[in-house]
């Protein structure tokens, strides 16, 4: 890539999806996609990346690469998540050697603190200023990465080890759950969340409090009804307390085969929403919120602001 060329671009390798955004010099969005790969399913609890995971993840990054060379791209930056960060040691050098081959970037595993931080920028950005400080909840596969500060300097940040795709594994296999799974599920959050209230208090105090991630966009768009999904319309949606505590209800209480109907459900999302609607349900019960505004925008738009 050259390093004179206008277009900037981010690659995130998550616990469920591998995303891509590309952007102009003056922040235009040229290029947004994500593709659920499972690079994490069973990490959680067998510290191994999925092979069919990280064929399918390799698989997206080439095509990522397509895009950057089609796009003209002269900086980007690639970074792994939770997923990275749980797995063995032997496993992840092997993966990010074959991801940094495959996508031409090298592909650097970040750590909580870095992800709630770039996370935290790229939302505020996106949604403007506010009186006081704000909370950005990334909702991700395999963490729960919390920052609470303004649009400048360095928030404070705390990550939690709990995500989607781990709830989801560990308590809610059956089809639909049962109550008693929903429970232990939602008790698991809130054991993590206590500790969230330890290590970052104030959490509790701030004016705004903003959910990212596909969990909260996808709860937006089931609330919303939307097919096909339009990020325009979820960008700055405010999901209240009680639209999240029935997008949950529907979501839970029905079959797989039910459920990929309802509209603004992606089909490839419907197996781990399970999970990341007992966390979001959780966090407003936890947390006493009303309300939370819901972004597309992420640790996607972070990166590339730094780049820009």
């Amino acid at each position: 890539m050259s390093g004179d060329a206008a277009a900037v671009a981010a690659v995130d390798v998550g616990t469920l999806s591998a995303r891509l955004l590309v952007q102009d010099a003056t922040g235009r969005e040229l290029v947004r996609t994500a593709v659920v790969c499972g690079l994490g399913e069973g990490t959680a609890s067998s510290r191994r990346l999925s092979s069919d995971g990280v064929a399918a993840t390799l698989d997206a990054l080439r095509s990522f690469r397509t895009v950057l060379d089609a796009q003209g791209v002269g900086r980007a930056r690639a970074v792994g998540t939770a997923a990275l960060r749980t797995a063995a040691p032997a496993d992840v050098a092997a993966f990010v050697a074959s991801a940094g081959e495959v996508l031409g970037v090298p592909l650097e595993v970040i750590d909580g603190a870095t992800e709630a931080t770039l996370s935290h920028r790229g939302a505020l950005a996106s949604l403007g200023p506010v009186a006081g400080s704000s909370a950005t909840i990334d909702l991700g596969g395999g963490s729960i990465d919390v920052a609470v500060g303004g649009p400048d300097g360095v928030p404070a940040t705390c990550s939690l080890p709990v995500g989607a795709v781990g709830l989801t594994e560990r308590f809610l296999q059956a089809d639909p759950p049962p109550p008693e799974d929903l429970v232990a599920a939602l008790s698991i959050v809130e054991a993590y969340l206590d500790d969230l209230i330890r290590s970052l208090p104030e959490v509790r105090t701030v004016d705004r409090v903003v959910g990212l991630g596909g969990t909260f966009t996808t709860m937006a768009a089931v609330e919303l009804g939307l097919d096909p999904y339009d990020p325009a319309v979820v960008d700055g949606f405010v999901l209240t307390r009680a639209a999240a505590e029935d997008v949950f209800r529907t979501l839970v209480t029905e079959p797989l085969v039910d459920r990929v109907h309802n509209p603004g459900l992606p089909a490839d999302r419907a197996v781990h929403i399970l999970g990341g609607a007992c966390a979001v349900v959780a966090t407003y019960r936890f947390l006493g919120l009303d309300a939370v505004v819901v972004t597309g925008c992420d640790l996607l738009d972070g990166i590339v602001a730094e780049l820009r």
